[in-house]
């Protein structure tokens, strides 16, 4: 096991390949609750070379600091590799939600109520899969957006991928037009040192047994 830039056993996948993070979710967060860290959810992004699980944590009283998300991926790691519950190479990578902060349950949902989202769902609901608007209400796990003048309603299960939409011009990071000139362009560049806004531990896991190397930030 080797470690990259600093930073749901079973075998958890379903007949289509996918990881179940759900459950692994469920694994993993008793590990990074005995860090004093909350697990908020968990993303597997397939890819050809085997795949990023991304581990979401959050603190209560302060921001995620990048030793929180070192800690957390060696305690991860030590789990992962005792356990195996994904097959061959994959990179584990920890980090704070950010700024575009995804939601995955209905509670998370009801916690921003009022921010602006955009959700993309399993199957179409009233025709729509993909919606951006604001989150009106969460009742349990029925959820109401406001996209294009409509309320839409669906249930947190219903939910393949969602995450906040930040008003960059309010916190300050819309590119200002220079004096005279054009409107400044370009592509946002994180101020924070994680992905818009976000800490970010990562480890490359290629299989089981291996010491971990050193930690680089």
């Amino acid at each position: 096991m080797e470690w990259a830039g600093g930073a749901h056993f079973l075998f958890l996948r379903n007949e289509s390949g996918m990881v179940d993070t759900l459950k692994l979710g469920t694994r993993l967060a008793p590990v990074i609750a005995g860090l004093g860290l909350r697990c908020e959810g968990v993303e597997w992004i397939p890819s050809g070379g085997g795949g990023v699980l991304r581990v979401y944590i959050e603190v209560d009283g302060r921001e995620v600091g990048v030793d929180d998300c070192e800690a957390a991926s060696r305690a991860l790691s030590v789990l992962l590799d005792a356990e195996d519950p994904i097959p061959g190479h994959y990179t584990l990578e920890v980090s704070s939600p950010g700024l575009e902060r995804p939601l995955f349950t209905a509670t998370q949902f009801a916690r921003f109520a009022g921010s602006d989202v955009k959700v993309t769902l399993k199957l179409p609901v009233a025709g729509r899969r993909r919606l951006r608007g604001r989150i009106l209400a969460v009742d349990g796990e029925r959820i109401s957006v406001e996209a294009e003048g409509m309320t839409h309603a669906f249930l947190g299960t219903d939910v393949e991928r969602a995450q906040l939409v930040p008003d960059w011009a309010a916190l300050g990071y819309a590119p200002q037009p220079k004096p005279g000139g054009p409107r400044a362009k370009g592509k946002l560049e994180n101020r924070t040192g994680g992905a818009s806004g976000s800490r970010r531990d990562e480890m490359d896991t290629t299989g089981r047994g291996d010491a971990p190397g050193g930690a680089s930030q």
